[in-house]
């Protein structure tokens, strides 16, 4: 029986790991967290909260918030580069 409520406990705690679907906006950066950081805050409080017991951590926005842009479109155009136009 207590193996039985331990296999479902495992597979309950697995199933709502940790999603990487999403980019959080705030993240700690410096201390020993390397170059990516801990990116997991909502909120610049929260991110706030979470640095200011590590030493040498700072908060600032995700790279990958701050720099994302859209793809830029392909364009077709003649041999000798001319009458170009965007592929819809």
């Amino acid at each position: 029986m207590r193996l039985a409520l331990f296999v479902v406990f495992m597979l309950v705690g697995l199933s709502s790991a940790a999603n990487a679907e999403r980019d959080y906006p705030w993240c700690v950066f410096g201390g020993q967290l390397g170059y990516s950081g801990d990116c997991m805050y909502v909120t610049r409080e929260q991110c706030l909260a979470s640095a200011s017991g590590r030493s040498n951590t700072y908060c600032d926005i995700n790279p990958r918030v701050r720099f994302r842009q859209e793809a830029p479109r392909r364009t077709t155009c003649d041999s000798q580069g001319r009458r170009c136009a965007p592929n819809p």
